[in-house]
């Protein structure tokens, strides 16, 4: 069943300052949405780096446990396709508002779980196995997220700007990281030993309140009027994921591959950088955490800013940028996290996000303009969240044996790789605002 006609209806008159007053609530829920999201995400990537092993994994060697720890972690990653699907499907046929409200509730709810969940200490196995299971579903709750928040904003936006309003919920990602490592470091730097005792829990069960506030916000929003529109004409997908599959391959594919340099690196500066400064080098564990909370202040502003940029001249020449630049720090960055300097660490870690936010600015236009508005929450999704399994999920393990087999030159190396990699999608990617222009004249989508 869909959204209804009468719905449908009052959002596509809405006008004057009654749109306005949407726009600005269907942002303000999109970027509150997707920060609680990730801020329960990326609570999970800090604890994985730091505790799990000690908790979940107390029997396995550093090397061992920490690749045990970092596998749970991918785990989350391989499901985030699921959750595109699952949510894109139900997104494109019940419409944006509906799918944001039940990921939100999914994601709180599993990792207040994981808040409570004893350690193999008091359960034995089961612990892990059920950690397993609190990660999935995080995975499948922000595999649903992203689509649904982006087009939120963006179909609620001028055409005009649809790379800064469609950056707008990517920068949940920042606020989700300085609010997940940024209490994470406050507990560690003042619980001390009580951190990996009990500690570690707090933030995990505070993911409850954070979404109380989004489910207020969110609430409030209306259906986008681009869905609405699908919906009075009767254009609504029956089974949107199969057809996308099938009418648009290439573009979820290129999608996947085109955020290889943006999801892989940052994924190693984030996670794997809390574990290699601190136990590789043996520097303190809050100078690795308070130097990725402060990249993360940074990118509140150049993520939006890349999105405006693109705007203005582009989002494919500002996101080729990006990728470039990934390709041109990777050695330097490790040269100056090797000097064990702790001005020059935490200046690496912060200026080795600013490719990121180059990237994920205007990335998610360009992802989501790919494909038709019928059938937009899926394919974006499955594209977006393919890279989490080829890239994102798999970096801290890749990082980590790179490391240990090879050194720290194989983890710059496979950096640059994967800027190649995004570069080759790009070229091929069809332009978002030429397919626009075919659909808008009445050509088969």
């Amino acid at each position: 069943m869909a959204l209804d006609p009468g719905d449908a209806a009052r959002a596509r008159a809405a006008d004057g300052g009654e749109r306005r007053r949407q726009v600005r609530l269907a942002a303000v829920s999109s970027v509150i949405g997707t920060s609680i999201e990730w801020y329960d995400f990326f609570l999970y990537n800090t604890a994985a780096a730091i505790v799990f092993k000690d908790v979940f994994f107390p029997a396995s060697s550093d090397y061992a446990g920490t690749l045990s720890a970092f596998a749970t972690y991918a785990v989350g990653f391989a499901a985030r396709p699921v959750g595109a699907a699952i949510f894109g499907h139900w997104g494109d046929r019940l419409g944006r508002k509906a799918m944001l409200i039940v990921t939100l509730v999914l994601m709180g709810i599993s990792s207040a779980l994981i808040g409570v969940l004893p350690g193999t200490d008091s359960i034995g196995a089961a612990a892990p196995v059920l950690l397993v299971v609190l990660r999935v579903l995080q995975g499948i709750a922000v595999g649903g997220e992203w689509s649904g928040s982006v087009l939120l904003s963006m179909e609620w936006g001028d055409r005009r700007r649809t790379g800064l309003m469609a950056s707008l919920p990517q920068i949940g990602v920042p606020i989700g990281l300085i609010l997940g490592t940024g209490m994470m470091t406050a507990i560690a730097l003042s619980a001390d030993k009580a951190f990996s005792d009990w500690a570690w829990r707090v933030p995990f069960l505070f993911s409850l309140v954070l979404v109380a506030v989004g489910l207020f916000v969110r609430v409030r929003v209306m259906e986008t009027p681009l869905f609405a529109e699908v919906v009075e004409k009767r254009e609504v997908a029956r089974v949107p994921v199969a057809e996308v599959v099938r009418r648009h391959p290439k573009e979820i594919v290129l999608s996947a591959l085109l955020r290889c340099s943006e999801q892989m690196p940052f994924y190693i500066f984030t996670s794997f950088a809390l574990t290699y400064i601190h136990k590789d080098l043996g520097m303190r564990q809050g100078l690795a955490l308070s130097a990725v909370t402060a990249a993360a202040v940074l990118e509140l502003f150049t993520i939006p800013a890349a999105g405006h940029l693109g705007d203005r001249i582009g989002g494919r020449r500002v996101y080729a940028v990006g990728s470039l630049l990934i390709a041109v720090i990777a050695f330097p960055y490790f040269g100056l996290i090797n000097t064990k300097a702790a001005a020059l660490v935490v200046i690496a870690v912060v200026v080795a996000q600013i490719p990121h936010a180059v990237q994920y600015g205007p990335q998610a236009s360009l992802i989501a303009e790919s494909f038709p508005t019928r059938l937009r929450y899926g394919g974006a999704g499955i594209g977006y969240q393919l890279a989490s399994v080829i890239a994102g999920g798999p970096a801290p393990l890749l990082a980590t044996w790179l490391l240990h087999d090879y050194g720290w030159w194989a983890i710059a190396v496979a950096m640059i790789v994967s800027s190649v990699l995004t570069l080759g999608a790009l070229a091929l990617l069809p332009d978002p605002a030429r397919a626009r222009a075919v659909r808008e004249a009445g050509a088969p989508a």
